[in-house]
């Protein structure tokens, strides 16, 4: 990690070597980097900083476990705080934002990509089979609350309107804004836009998508030609979700769909025939047009509002030798995956434009909106402003079917055990089989033997001083650049292994 702090002090080593990422440290708190480097306690913390993956908030704990072996009652093992170097337990903070610790968001991000990938060719104790199912990507957006700015494939923003609003603002735009534009998402006029209308299916708007799974159910029962009570008896719809923030503040969501065969045990069958995924994708695109959700206003004053799904849908077959964006080239597992991974990481502060008037002016409105259903005494918004800072939206930004693929508990568990078996594998110099290791840890995970019993203390939460934290980021930074640096050269020998063919 030492050779990531140069890039710390910009005016001893030049702005040249800064981390993307990586806040620069005062003068100030440089030095009190400087000292605590050179302090005794110095490498028991970066041996803290190891032990958590470089997380940048990690959670402190004071207690200790016990192993015990279900069968014979036998206490296997123990664990105690106190043999810590720093006398408490770190553990990761598990945040999946990058904004907030990009070494946890990474984490989270793999496991997503595992857990999405599984579900469209197999693997992780899913059959390859499942990959022969129909699969539709689709993608269901917000619809309009007001003009904003936007892109238009090289031609203007909003060139054919004319004359000004009510309030003195022009109509149209006829500017080509760049990717960069800081007017990109933001309203013609923050007036004439309907901020109470956007809080408010922000809100509703993970109820929306569950109308939307069941209206899409109803009509594969109708295509296949049975009540929609015994469509489990013919077939099963599973999806995996992730939602994403457009730069104007709208929550829209992409997903992968899958037709699957009759509900059994195992789950996974083959795909009943008459269904396929160009019929799967139409099916998807009536149903995300048909529905609608009526939900009452924050008080007397406001009105019930019928929420649905914006005109900006799409859902294309997938195929595993086509790419949906791109019939021109190849479509892999690996890429929907970390298409889908990547978002499921993202938050209202990685758009780019919150600090915009336009985000701040939606968060005020989750507010006011709160303190007039308080007043009102109307359940259905409450706690609405503890979502401001995610824009009025309360759902999860990952979700999936319970039988899409396997889940992330169960990666996590099988990590953490293979960790712990990798590390005694290391110590006693014996060699491992990581593909049969993970195999046998999936296989296991629901025949686990063992019952950990523990008793703990939260002593708190990140490190001590801004200046650990920043030491954090930079040795997330230096191993997210070497994992890229592995990779490239993973891909340039695949390539040269196989005469340049990509």
């Amino acid at each position: 990690m030492h050779e990531t702090i140069p890039a710390l002090f910009p005016d001893t080593f030049g702005p040249e070597h800064a981390i993307e990422g990586v806040p620069v440290l005062s003068e100030t708190a440089g030095e009190q980097v400087k000292s605590f480097m050179a302090s005794p306690g110095f490498d028991s913390w970066t041996e803290a900083l190891a032990r958590v993956g470089n997380c940048a908030h990690p959670i402190r704990l004071r207690g200790r476990s016990e192993t015990v072996d279900t069968a014979t009652g036998e206490i296997v093992s123990a664990y105690s705080s106190e043999d810590e170097p720093l006398g408490v337990t770190h553990v990761r903070c598990g945040n999946r934002r990058a904004s907030v610790c990009p070494s946890c968001s990474r984490l989270y991000a793999g496991d997503m990509f595992h857990l999405i990938r599984a579900g469209i060719s197999g693997g992780k104790t899913v059959p390859e089979q499942v990959a022969e199912n129909p699969l539709v990507f689709a993608t269901v957006t917000a619809p309009s609350f007001g003009t904003v700015h936007t892109r238009r494939n090289g031609r203007r923003c909003h060139p054919t309107s004319r004359g000004r609003c009510e309030h003195g603002e022009p109509r149209s735009c006829h500017a080509m804004h760049a990717e960069d534009d800081p007017q990109l998402g933001q309203p013609l006029c923050g007036d004439c836009y309907d901020y109470a209308s956007h809080v408010v299916w922000q809100w509703w708007a993970p109820d929306l998508w569950r109308r939307f799974t069941i209206a899409l159910r109803r009509l594969f029962a109708h295509a296949l030609g049975v009540p929609a009570t015994r469509l489990g008896e013919v077939a099963t719809v599973q999806y995996a979700k992730v939602a994403e923030y457009q730069l104007r503040g709208a929550i829209h969501f992409h997903a992968l769909v899958r037709l699957d065969g009759p509900k059994t045990a195992g789950g996974f069958e083959p795909a009943p025939d008459g269904l396929d995924a160009d019929q799967l994708a139409l099916l998807i695109r009536e149903a995300a047009a048909s529905v609608r959700l009526t939900v009452p206003g924050v008080d007397v004053d406001d009105p019930a509002r019928v929420l649905a799904f914006g005109r900006q849908l799409d859902a294309r077959a997938v195929r595993t030798d086509r790419r949906t964006d791109d019939p021109d080239r190849t479509l892999s597992p690996e890429q929907v995956a970390a298409y889908l991974a990547k978002y499921a990481t993202k938050s209202a502060d990685d758009t780019g434009a919150t600090d915009t008037a336009h985000h701040a002016r939606i968060r005020a409105t989750v507010r006011a909106l709160d303190d007039r259903a308080k007043r009102a005494g109307h359940d259905g918004y409450e706690l609405l402003s503890k979502w401001s800072h995610m824009l009025g939206f309360r759902g999860h930004f990952a979700t999936k079917s319970r039988r899409y693929s396997i889940t992330l508990g169960t990666i996590r568990r099988s990590r953490r055990r293979a960790q712990a078996l990798l590390a005694q594998a290391k110590e006693d110099g014996t060699p491992v089989d990581l593909a049969a290791l993970e195999a046998d840890l999936l296989a296991d995970d629901d025949d686990e033997t063992t019952l950990v019993l523990g008793r703990w203390e939260f002593v708190g939460a990140g490190w001590h001083t801004d200046g650990e934290r920043t030491l954090a980021l930079a040795a997330a930074a230096r191993a997210r650049e070497y994992a890229r640096e592995k990779a490239q050269q993973n891909k340039a020998k695949t390539q040269h292994n196989s005469g340049g063919r990509s």
